[in-house]
């Protein structure tokens, strides 16, 4: 059995996961929206601080749960590209010192096939190839086709903001608070008359 240390540093949460195969051990994540609130978003310097004093006590977190030791683990992951530089590095510094450190193989995700190869630790059924995946995140949206590990097509993406994005400004625009999604799914839980507006039927 493969067993993979996983460091996710693209933005402004700090994840570690120990994943075995399909299967995840342990999954550890803080989230920073109460650090970044105040300013109505992501502070890139910020949010990399956040990672440098999480990221320690997350990876032993994840060890405890998980139950297993270096000695058991095969190789180290952290998130290379996209995301914020600052964020990034924290990451990519922090996973490549422990696979020194420990003599482990360093392995390199790009964040957006991360989330595509996600689908496949939910246990369910094994994906076959060839799928469609609807990747929506705070910062990308995009339709991909998966033809394979590695051997994506891209079908689709917005034009300027992701959905995630979006819900941001406009939350920020109606004074709801950061993060916008959650703030706008509480006002429109709240009432409201869905017959104010005529939508198009079909």
């Amino acid at each position: 059995m493969t067993i993979v240390l996983a460091l996710e540093t693209s933005c402004d949460e700090t994840a570690v996961a120990l994943v075995a195969g399909h299967r995840v051990l342990a999954s550890q994540v803080a989230s920073q929206v109460a650090s970044h609130a105040p300013y109505g978003g992501v502070v890139p310097e910020l949010a990399a601080r956040r990672h440098v004093e999480l990221l320690p006590h997350l990876v032993e977190q994840a060890f405890a749960e998980a139950g297993v030791t270096w000695s058991q683990v095969n190789a180290v992951a952290a998130t290379a590209t996209p995301g914020l530089v600052g964020a990034l590095l924290v990451g990519l510094t922090t996973g490549k010192t422990m696979a020194l450190l420990h003599g482990k193989p360093f392995l390199a995700v790009h964040h957006l096939e991360g989330h595509l190869c996600s689908a496949e630790l939910t246990g369910g059924p094994p994906l076959k190839p060839p799928f469609l995946v609807l990747l929506v995140s705070g910062g990308h949206t995009q339709l991909v086709r998966v033809d394979g590990p590695g051997a994506y097509g891209l079908c689709g993406a917005t034009v300027d903001d992701a959905a995630g994005e979006a819900f941001d400004k406009v939350a920020r625009l109606l004074g709801l608070g950061y993060p916008g999604g959650p703030a706008i799914e509480a006002v429109a839980s709240g009432g409201g008359n869905p017959q104010r507006f005529a939508f198009p039927q079909g």
